[in-house]
C-alpha cells in the first residue's frame, strides 16, 4: 500500500450505500485517502434519501454521479469494499477485500435509511482507525 491508500465502494446502484461510504471517508480522512466509488449496474442519480441523510451529517454527495465498476478501478485500489455486488466484483491478489453487509436504502424513507447510514458510518471510523492505526480518535 502507498503512503495515500486507495479505498474502492462497490454496490450495484452506486446510488446509495456506496456514495454514503464514500462521502464518510472523504469528510473524516480528509486527503490521506483516494476514495472511489462505482457500481456493477448503476443507476442515473444518487439516491435523494441517502443525499438527505448525509446531509444530516453535514456531508454533501449531491454532487457525485453513480459510475460503472471497472477492472481499472479495482486494479488502482488497495483496499476493496462491496455492499451486496457479489460475484460482479472482480478479485485481483494482494489486495484487501471486505464484503459489508447492509440494507439496501433504494426505496426505503428517511428513517429507514438513518440506521444504515449510522451504520456506515461506524465502519468508516473502523476502517480509518485499521489504515492509520497511529491517529488517535
Amino acid at each position: 500500500m502507498s503512503d495515500k491508500p486507495t479505498v474502492l465502494f462497490v454496490c450495484v446502484h452506486n446510488a446509495g450505500r456506496s456514495q454514503m461510504a464514500a462521502g464518510y471517508l472523504r469528510a473524516l480522512a480528509g486527503d490521506d485517502v483516494e476514495v472511489l466509488s462505482a457500481g456493477s449496474a448503476p443507476k442515473e442519480v444518487i439516491n435523494p434519501v441517502a443525499v438527505e441523510a448525509m446531509a444530516e451529517e453535514g456531508i454533501d454527495i449531491a454532487g457525485h454521479t453513480p459510475k460503472v465498476l471497472t477492472v481499472d478501478a479495482v486494479k488502482e485500489s488497495d483496499v476493496v469494499i462491496t455492499m451486496g455486488c457479489g460475484d460482479a466484483c472482480p478479485i485481483f491478489p494482494g489486495k484487501r477485500y471486505e464484503d459489508w453487509e447492509l440494507d439496501d436504502p433504494a426505496g426505503q424513507g428517511i428513517e429507514a435509511v438513518r440506521p444504515i447510514r449510522d451504520e456506515i458510518r461506524r465502519r468508516i471510523e473502523a476502517l480509518i482507525h485499521d489504515l492509520f492505526p497511529e491517529r488517535v480518535a
